[in-house]
């Protein structure tokens, strides 16, 4: 464990059970949210190849406008 890591379970060992809970819960469900996001990305990079290839197709075939975000 980091030192920085230690310091943050110090304090957050301050907190009231509830709070307690209520910070583990949060932790568990980012922990779980970044592995859902990183399995999820890993499966998707033939497809965003994919989206890449038409995007520059349809570039390549003068279809495609300047975005100004201004005029969104």
């Amino acid at each position: 464990m980091t030192d920085l890591l230690a310091k943050a379970f110090s304090e957050a060992s301050k907190l009231s059970t509830h709070e307690q809970d209520k910070l583990a819960a949060w932790i568990l469900e980012e922990l779980t949210s970044e592995q859902r996001w990183e399995a999820n990305y890993a499966k998707s990079a033939d497809k965003l190849a994919q989206l890449a290839d038409e995007a520059l197709a349809e570039h390549s075939a003068h279809r495609t406008q300047e975005l100004i975000p201004d005029r969104l």
